[in-house]
């Protein structure tokens, strides 16, 4: 369907494809609304997008040349379409929900020719084979093959950009469009260079600018950074309501945190706490202790009462736990400031414990292929129930009824006059005179791509989630997640980090320290450190963005001057999960349509029985009765075979896939214990 051809009338209208808009447009399509979903921009999943390398730098070009079209010109296009007792509302053509945007080349400028003039063809890659491999073959969007890792699975998983998407050809650079050509020559000479036959060479190839422009599909960079919890409202939501078969998943290997100058991995669980060799035996009882505690602390409220209104570090204090596990414990396992307060910090260790063993043994899955992938499942769901998408097309403004003080209908940027009952915004569409206050706190994001693990270990995929406290007293706590080859972010021999905190200043200024804490930063593009520098045991940082991005979670329906019926989304917030994202998307929907269950399972695709297949079913051996005694029969005994099967605590992810096809049965993932 053409834009142009587009109906006059819907249920509900969006304008915005990030995270919160595309839970709603799923929920409202699924319960039979008409529902049309706008994006002005020409990729899905807004501030929560996903882009290939050659993408993001195309990105912060157009980001940093648009510009604001004044009202007077616009208004001439909307105004004939206003009738009398009717008001506009305009809305803005300028996102601002970014600033401060900084990028940084710290790779080889030289060309890549001369790079593989000097370097060996054995040190082509600096992987091992089985990466290589793998990695080669799970290249296309046809033939996801198991990824190299402890558990890593990868397989099939498609965008809705070819399902939905209305009036407009696809965008390369988007990582939405991750379908790749066929392996090159080089990545095939990678792959016989990786071979078991071959000699081990030490010298690891430098990696140049060029090699990162020529691989940038293999990246999938992330504007926000967060992980799912797996017992998070997301990920419950993906297995109710039937999505996550559109995607798949890798789970968190390791949670590390920077103390005393290092890199250490956290015991988490009672394996990890057992077998560190961070903890004397007493601090490991203590430790088993305290944390056997926290799962059930509302049933013992006589140890915690008397500080219900004091620090949670008080308390750690009064519990007589080391530094070391007091570190351990308030900056890595429950994950907040100095100054959360006891009952919160227990909860926040509590949901942290129940979330372990669900999927592996930390509480951390993220979505192959970038965060991004995760709006598109939604949308595609809205689609698959017959909802309308176009990017590159928005709302001028709006139509408001003096009387009511309602919208009644939206006009786009053809000039069409579209009615609805409800509209849905992303907060960067809002101009500042529609706000009660424009002022915001803001997030500072660092993304890197290094040239190797902030701490090296056997295995080389492993996705690391670090804690870094404040460097000083001044200073945020900064959250940092390292994305391996195999999760589908970035290319064989990089990592791609990300680095998040609350803002107090520019993003620079807050995440350049740290970074030189924990990377090589060269003062000259390709330089190495000298021999026997400290610097040089640390990863080199191949190239930095910085930006800060606005945080509206504080916000709600009274801090904006608009009418009843328009339902504004803010953007990411700073925490690690997407919980408040999902729950502003259902007191939205259920505003909406108070008396529908949000989200309700899709049925399986084979499932569906649709019109006219009844008569093509008959015929010998597709007896209707028949059949249906023998699918019930073929589901018990389906059934039965997984009740049987044994459950394990290092479950792969992508089990989520079988678990929420059987979600009307059971919600519950066969590994949980």
């Amino acid at each position: 369907m053409a834009a142009e051809d587009l109906p006059s009338q819907f249920d509900v209208v969006i304008l915005g494809t990030g995270l919160t808009e595309s839970v709603i447009a799923a929920a409202c399509s699924r319960v039979g609304q008409s529902v049309l979903h706008l994006d002005r921009r020409n990729y899905y999943a807004g501030n929560w997008a996903s882009f290939t390398f050659n993408g993001l730098l195309s990105w912060i070009e157009q980001y940093k040349n648009q510009q604001e079209v004044p009202i007077t010109e616009l208004e001439q296009v909307w105004r004939s379409l206003i009738d009398e007792g009717e008001d506009a509302v305009p809305l803005s053509a300028l996102d601002s929900s970014i600033s401060n945007l900084e990028v940084f080349c710290y790779a080889s400028e030289e060309e890549e020719k001369e790079e593989e003039m000097k370097t060996p063809l054995s040190s082509f890659q600096p992987v091992n084979a089985e990466t290589v491999s793998e990695e080669a073959n799970g290249d296309s969007t046809e033939a996801h093959d198991t990824v190299t890792g402890d558990d890593t699975t990868a397989s099939d998983a498609k965008t809705p950009n070819e399902e939905h998407e209305v009036s407009e050809p696809k965008e390369d650079q988007h990582t939405s469009d991750i379908s790749e050509p066929s392996q090159s020559q080089e990545e095939k000479e990678s792959q016989l260079s990786s071979s078991p036959a071959d000699p081990t060479v030490e010298v690891q190839k430098k990696i140049t600018y060029q090699k990162l422009v020529k691989e940038g599909r293999r990246f999938n960079i992330d504007l926000v950074s967060k992980l799912m919890y797996s017992r998070g409202a997301l990920v419950d939501l993906l297995i109710k309501s039937n999505v996550s078969r559109y995607a798949e998943f890798k789970n968190i290997g390791r949670i590390l945190t920077y103390r005393n100058g290092k890199v250490e991995q956290v015991p988490c669980s009672r394996a990890d706490v057992f077998a560190s060799k961070q903890l004397t035996v007493v601090e490991k009882r203590m430790l088993m202790k305290f944390l056997t505690f926290c799962l059930d602390f509302e049933q013992h409220p006589e140890e915690y009462q008397d500080y219900t209104e004091k620090p949670f570090r008080e308390f750690l204090k009064n519990k007589k736990l080391t530094e070391n596990l007091q570190h351990f414990i308030l900056h890595s396992i429950a994950m907040v400031t100095q100054h959360t307060l006891t009952e919160e910090g227990l909860k926040a260790t509590q949901h942290f414990l129940r979330c372990l063993g669900r999927y592996g043994n930390t509480p951390f899955l993220f979505p192959l292929y970038g965060l991004g992938e995760i709006p598109q499942c939604f949308c595609r769901m809205c689609a698959v129930f017959g909802g309308i998408y176009c990017l590159r097309h928005s709302v001028e403004c709006l139509v408001v009824d003096k009387v009511s003080n309602k919208v009644k209908a939206v006009i786009d940027t053809r000039g069409q006059r579209i009615s609805c009952s409800h509209f849905v915004v992303e907060d960067s569409y809002i101009r500042d005179e529609q706000r009660q206050s424009t002022a915001y706190r803001q997030i500072s994001r660092a993304v890197l791509i290094t040239d190797r693990s902030v701490l090296p270990s056997e295995s080389d995929q492993q996705i690391s989630m670090v804690t870094i406290p404040p460097l000083e007293s001044s200073a945020p706590a900064v959250r940092m997640v390292e994305l391996c080859s195999s999760s589908m972010t970035c290319m064989p021999g990089t990592y791609l980090v990300h680095l998040t905190c609350s803002s107090s200043g520019k993003a620079q200024e807050d995440l350049a320290p740290v970074i030189s804490q924990l990377f090589h930063v060269s003062t000259i593009p390709g330089e190495e450190p000298s021999e026997g520098a400290e610097e040089r045991s640390k990863p080199a940082v191949l190239w930095v963005m910085y930006f800060n991005m606005r945080d509206t979670s504080a916000l709600d329906s009274s801090s904006y001057s608009l009418p009843s019926n328009v339902h504004v989304c803010t953007g990411p917030d700073d925490s690690l999960c997407s919980d408040y994202s999902i729950k502003l998307a259902e007191s939205v929907f259920h505003h909406i349509l108070p008396d529908e269950e949000f989200c309700p399972p899709a049925p399986n695709p084979e499932d569906i029985i649709y019109d006219g297949d009844g008569p093509q079913a008959k015929g010998p051996g597709f007896d209707e009765s028949t059949n249906t005694e023998a699918d019930k029969s073929l589901a018990e005994e389906e059934g039965a075979t997984h009740e049987k099967s044994p459950s394990t605590e290092n479950s792969e992810p992508a089990e989520m896939d079988s678990v929420t096809q059987q979600a009307p049965l059971d919600m519950t993932p066969a590994s949980e214990e």
